[in-house]
């Protein structure tokens, strides 16, 4: 190994035991989604489905 691959195995490491605990806190302490936020997002997504359908089509 190389001095290279050491220090981007290092990082990867600290990387993984400093967001880790951050991450996992993060997702404990999120709001919640409510009905209407989600039909939002659904929305969304059918309009991008739709315009990548339209995409396709016009090829």
């Amino acid at each position: 190994m190389d001095w290279m691959q050491i220090v981007s195995a290092f990082a990867l490491i600290m990387f993984i035991v400093i967001l880790f605990p951050a991450a996992r806190d993060r997702m404990q302490n999120s709001p919640k989604g409510t009905s209407s936020d989600w039909m939002g997002f659904v929305v969304l997504m059918m309009i991008i489905a739709f315009f990548i359908l339209l995409l396709v089509q016009l090829l």
